[in-house]
């Protein structure tokens, strides 16, 4: 009998990250289309169950009244959709500012978690949320800043972290920190563990793991000394190094997102220098999807995951528009389901 979990969620913010009105950017994709581009998908009657969601304009005015946040909740729920996890808007340029900046840049970072919590409390009570996390990452772009003095710049971010975190559990959330090169002290593997142990609040406060991300993590793009991999590696160095990683990080995932990466480092608008997400099938992708995911849902369960995400930021809205795109990207994760999946 086929599994029954994790439930098959799709990102709704590929339609936003990249996108723009600036010189080489494509414009938005809206909440409703991405809905709808995500409901048509279908493998042999196998559809997506849900979304993760973007807390940020155009999609969502994360300061809507309730009322207008139950009306999205019902528009969701119309597709035939559950929501998981949220992304708070903790960037500069949205609600927050950088965990590891003065005392208004964290004052409005711990705002924007704040608001997510209150929208994840409404999308709660409507029936539409039942499982999920509240994603975050330091808000700082780049690491040259954070080397100016990495022990001091990493507890700053800790601190911001813990008291985000307090907010989250008062409010019954949990959140996860994604790793990903751009964001200082989460920009490698080691320093990303390091940031979780300082802030030493697990039941709270965890990891979310992207594929296309934590592979660039082994090639120590931003943090050369904590590589585990090198260009032209073998299969087995690939794996033993994969489970070295995720041996480390696995124990602090509590939100898993399947995607693909082709070793490039890539990005536009806003969002640049992170790792190039890539189509499913893409010929110069560099994981087996199935097999790496099987690393991360080990004991998924007892970590309180209950969806994978499907995240391909920054494709062509061309692409976006393909249903051949989405029904590749499901289908995929239906076999990571068959393989790893639980009942």
């Amino acid at each position: 009998m086929s599994s029954a979990s994790p439930k098959l969620h799709n990102a709704m913010w590929p339609g936003l990250v990249g996108k723009g009105d600036e010189e080489g950017q494509e414009p938005p994709i809206s909440l409703e289309h991405m809905l709808d581009l995500t409901a048509a998908a279908d493998v042999n009657g196998q559809k997506f169950e849900g979304i993760d969601y973007f807390l940020f304009l155009p999609h969502t005015n994360p300061e809507a009244s309730d009322d207008e946040l139950r009306g999205i909740a019902d528009m969701i729920a119309g597709k035939g959709f559950d929501v998981g996890s949220l992304v708070a808007p903790v960037w500069p340029g949205t609600v927050g500012d950088s965990a590891m900046g003065d005392d208004e840049a964290r004052g409005k970072f711990l705002s924007a978690v704040k608001m997510a919590c209150r929208v994840a409390g409404i999308f709660n009570e409507h029936g539409v949320r039942k499982y999920g996390v509240i994603r975050i990452d330091s808000a700082e772009f780049g690491v040259e800043k954070w080397r100016e003095d990495a022990k001091a710049n990493t507890s700053r971010i800790a601190d911001t972290f813990r008291e985000a975190a307090k907010i989250a559990a008062d409010h019954g959330e949990r959140l996860a920190a994604e790793g990903e090169i751009c964001w200082a002290g989460m920009h490698s593997w080691k320093d990303m563990l390091d940031l979780l142990e300082e802030v030493g609040m697990p039941e709270t406060l965890g990891f979310q793991a992207d594929m296309a991300h934590t592979y660039l993590y082994l090639m120590g793009y931003n943090a050369p000394e904590h590589a585990l991999l090198h260009d032209g590696y073998t299969d087995d160095e690939f794996y033993a190094a994969y489970e070295k990683m995720v041996d480390k990080l696995r124990p602090w995932t509590i939100d898993f997102h399947i995607a693909q990466n082709d070793g490039q480092v890539h990005g536009a608008g806003s969002h640049d220098k992170t790792g190039k997400h890539c189509p499913a099938d893409d010929p110069n992708g560099k994981l087996d999807i199935v097999k790496c995911a099987s690393y991360w849902l080990k004991d998924a369960t007892a970590r309180g995951i209950q969806h994978i995400c499907w995240d391909g930021c920054m494709f062509p809205n061309a692409m976006l528009e393909d249903p051949k795109t989405w029904n590749t990207i499901l289908d995929s994760m239906i076999k990571v389901r068959d393989a790893h999946g639980w009942n």
